[in-house]
């Protein structure tokens, strides 16, 4: 005799034969719902309870899931799963060669999703004016083109020590890694804090239109163009910076920069990385740190020049020698230098203190009274009149150690925030 047992309305039948014919049924129903599903990657949302029944599950849409960080917060959304960060498709293959290179990159094109507008970075202008409209004493920006999970402490610190020099600042980080969930709970210590902080997906073919890039963009979607051996995420990181300072205007800084001094008074600036010893001339400009007023025509030079000579095989071609090359061009056809342009070059230690190759000093720890002397001394220094910030050089630094007593422990203690980092 059958026995059914009713329990929110699941049927569970008793005898033998019941079960292997309910077993059948449910397989059915299962496999026909799971082919007939419109995607077989689904991400879910969890209602709160508003009484003791089962909480409500619902699909919902990327670009709902996908919602800035004060959207995010509003509606209290809880995500059940959040999509895996991949190796980034932008690393090229090693030796091969050029055409190999070339059609690698043709291949890849459809999963290089930064390079066109979807339905959430398409909100990217909106986005933007709405966050600036809120009222900023300062506006910073950042790339950021790496998975999120990459944005580790010393990006933190960074971020910490913008915000110490700038109560009232706002930063903009364009990146569609932290535009995410994750991106949230990592912010979220001094998104809490009440710090005005945006992470945006950015729109790509929206910041090049109308420059001199968008010819340059157009050339490398269809596909024949060689990105060179260089990650593309680099040179794009390069392009996207110019093009933001250029429609909005303010200050991009790296994410490996920890922030010393006030910003807000800087107008229309970049700093040398490196100057002759004889003729106290700069040899070499960066643009890990670059102030410019929205639409400045030398922003339009450094985006032409990018988009006629870009070589995407040359170690800082499209970056810190792009600048080099622009500026000493305008410095050779002006009888009065630069200064037509308006704009100021600062020298090494307004932003560059500390040379590439001896950044990893500035990290350790002491080992006698001597090299604590100079630590003491160099701090000092550092948080002196003539020094902005200080430029981690990330590819230097990224693997050391910050020591308890060094460099720059004694900075972080100075210019940090929540302290947590160390």
């Amino acid at each position: 005799m059958k026995r059914k047992i009713f329990d929110d309305g699941l049927i569970i039948c008793h005898s033998p034969k019941s079960l292997f014919f309910t077993c059948i049924l449910f397989s059915s129903i299962f496999v026909f719902i799971f082919l007939h599903s419109p995607s077989k990657n689904i991400d879910f949302f969890t209602t709160r309870k508003t009484n003791n029944k089962a909480k409500q599950t619902f699909d919902i849409d990327r670009a709902t899931l996908l919602l800035s960080t004060q959207d995010k917060v509003d509606n209290d959304l809880v995500v059940e799963s959040e999509v895996e960060e991949t190796n980034d498709p932008l690393v090229p293959p090693e030796h091969v060669s050029r055409q190999e290179r070339i059609a690698w990159f043709r291949r890849k094109i459809p999963e290089l999703h930064i390079l066109n507008s979807n339905s959430l970075s398409k909100q990217f202008h909106r986005r933007v004016l709405e966050f600036l409209s809120g009222g900023c004493s300062v506006q910073f920006y950042m790339v950021w083109l790496s998975p999120a999970k990459s944005f580790g402490k010393t990006n933190l610190l960074s971020v910490e020590s913008l915000f110490k020099a700038h109560r009232q600042g706002c930063l903009i980080i364009l990146s569609n890694s932290l535009d995410s969930n994750r991106g949230y709970r990592i912010l979220k210590p001094l998104l809490d804090r009440g710090f005005r902080i945006l992470t945006v997906s950015p729109d790509l073919p929206f910041l090049v239109n109308n420059t001199p890039a968008e010819a340059w963009l157009k050339e490398l979607k269809s596909g024949t163009k060689d990105p060179g051996a260089i990650p593309l995420s680099q040179n794009l990181s390069n392009l996207i910076r110019l093009t933001i300072l250029y429609k909005y205007g303010g200050i991009y800084i790296d994410s490996d920069i920890i922030v010393l001094r006030d910003f807000s008074k800087l107008r229309n600036v970049v700093g040398a990385q490196s100057i002759d010893a004889v003729s106290k001339q700069w040899t070499i400009l960066n643009n890990a740190v670059m102030v410019f007023d929205i639409y400045h025509p030398l922003l339009l030079d450094f985006l032409e020049e990018f988009a006629l000579t870009f070589d995407g095989n040359k170690w800082g071609f499209n970056g810190p020698y792009l600048l080099s090359r622009v500026v000493s061009r305008i410095i050779r056809s002006k009888s009065n230098g630069y200064r037509d342009f308006n704009f100021t070059i600062f020298p090494p230690e307004a932003f560059y203190p500390v040379h590439w190759h001896r950044i990893e000093r500035v990290l350790k720890k002491p080992k006698n009274k001597m090299e604590l002397r100079w630590a003491e001394q160099m701090v000092s220094q550092l948080n002196g009149s003539d020094t902005y910030a200080l430029h981690l050089w990330n590819k230097r630094s990224r693997d050391c150690k910050i020591e308890e007593e060094s460099v720059l422990a004694r900075l972080i203690l100075d210019h940090c925030l929540i302290c947590n980092n160390l």
